[in-house]
């Protein structure tokens, strides 16, 4: 990225990301819609959605597709645009723009060519289901949709289980379940947990318990709409790193594997990860 250089958010050739309603309408910002409405072009991942967005608000504005499939194609033309000095506005089908959507490579663009780049904040699933989790906030670790398989999916539940923050991921509906099983076998069975759904919403629900308990309550229903899960992180560990020696060594008589050691260590007895994982692997 070149040299910083100062630039005036708000005057023609801003690109704005600006937040919407994630279920409810009237969450939609004055703010919002001033820049909705005065923009020379609104840019959306699903422009049918939007649309009946913007004509819900009495939005003129012309809509443009922006998506991971031409995004290569259309941040040069967009670009091309900002530098003209047409203001831009991205929005998210839902909620706040970039969190799990397309958008980072215009934003990285427009940051390069010294075009101002302006938040326009609100609506956001993520810090809805955060803050009315009742886990603490002081810090928080956005895993957004897990992989469905493979060695990174597994690296990633692993982190999660090592991790002392509190998560917070999406998930389909379809795989709730399978997720919070997983993450229950990895180590997280005893952790608080929230499933959050259809949020803002006519149903909104939050259903609470801890992992182990909700893989097994969504394991034989699926959850309706979209869902946010919230996951405590990992307590400081309870014991020595003598008592987490003997309990591996305990475990390596009776079979278990090196990533099941670690596992137990980290999610029954708290052990920091890179701790764990030493001791899962030595002799």
């Amino acid at each position: 990225m070149s040299p910083a250089k100062a630039v005036a958010p708000g005057a023609a050739g801003t690109l704005y990301l600006v937040s919407t309603p994630i279920g409810n309408l009237g969450d939609m910002s004055y703010r919002a819609v001033e820049v909705l409405t005065s923009a020379a072009l609104v840019i959306a991942e699903d422009t049918r959605h939007s649309r009946r967005l913007l004509d819900h608000y009495r939005i003129p504005t012309p809509l443009s597709s922006y998506h991971e499939h031409n995004e290569a194609k259309e941040t040069p033309r967009l670009i091309a645009r900002l530098r003209a000095g047409d203001s831009i506005a991205l929005i998210s089908d839902a909620g706040t723009p970039l969190i799990s959507d397309p958008g980072s490579r215009l934003v990285a663009a427009a940051l390069e060519a010294n075009i101002p780049v302006v938040p326009i904040p609100g609506p956001s699933s993520v810090m809805a289901a955060l803050v009315a989790s009742g886990m603490p906030l002081d810090r928080f670790a956005f895993y957004g949709f897990l992989p469905r398989k493979g060695r990174e999916r597994t690296e990633i539940i692993d982190e999660i289980v090592g991790s002392r923050s509190t998560v917070v991921l999406f998930e389909a509906p379809s795989r709730v379940g399978a997720t919070l099983e997983t993450l229950a076998q990895a180590g997280a069975g005893e952790r608080a947990a929230v499933v959050a759904r259809e949020l803002t919403k006519q149903f909104e629900e939050f259903r609470r318990g801890s992992v182990g308990e909700l893989a097994t309550l969504y394991s034989e229903v699926d959850p309706k709409g979209e869902v946010v899960l919230v996951i405590a992180g990992a307590e400081a560990p309870a014991v020595s790193e003598a008592e987490l020696n003997d309990a591996a060594k305990k475990l390596k008589a009776s079979g278990k594997r090196p990533r099941e050691i670690m596992n137990h260590l980290v999610g029954a007895l708290g052990a920091p990860r890179n701790l764990a994982y030493r001791i899962a692997h030595e002799g």
